[in-house]
């Protein structure tokens, strides 16, 4: 079992920043990308950035410039950090990793997500 379990979610002012952490916890051999997704009320969800184990970043176009995204391999957590936040920003941020997991076959790979974080973000 695997678990990925998101925090630093919370109300924060237009402008304002937030940092989101999300940490993989059980019995796994190795975490190759990791990511941030969103979704607002009423709408689907979207990738927000990802990472991969060698580092490099991708974003999506709306928070290139405001978001980081960062990863500690040794500590299996990856994080977000949100500067100059919009009230568009508003949503529950999920993390997102691709994790070589123990099976009865040996191993495989799978996708897992945390349960989310609610980012508000008044105006």
């Amino acid at each position: 079992q695997v678990q990925l379990a998101e925090s630093g979610g919370g109300l924060v002012q237009a402008g304002g920043s937030l940092r989101l952490s999300c940490a993989a916890s059980g019995t796994f051999f190795s975490i190759d990308a990791m990511g941030w997704y969103r979704q607002a009320p009423g709408k689907q969800r979207e990738l927000v950035a990802t990472v991969t184990r060698a580092r490099r970043a991708d974003y999506t176009d709306s928070v290139k410039g405001r978001f980081t995204i960062s990863r500690n391999n040794a500590k299996n957590t990856v994080y977000l950090q949100m500067n100059s936040l919009k009230p568009e920003d508003t949503a529950v941020y999920y993390c997102n990793a691709a994790v070589l997991a123990p099976t009865r076959a040996g191993s495989g790979w799978y996708d897992y997500w945390g349960r989310g974080t609610q980012v508000t973000v008044s105006s």
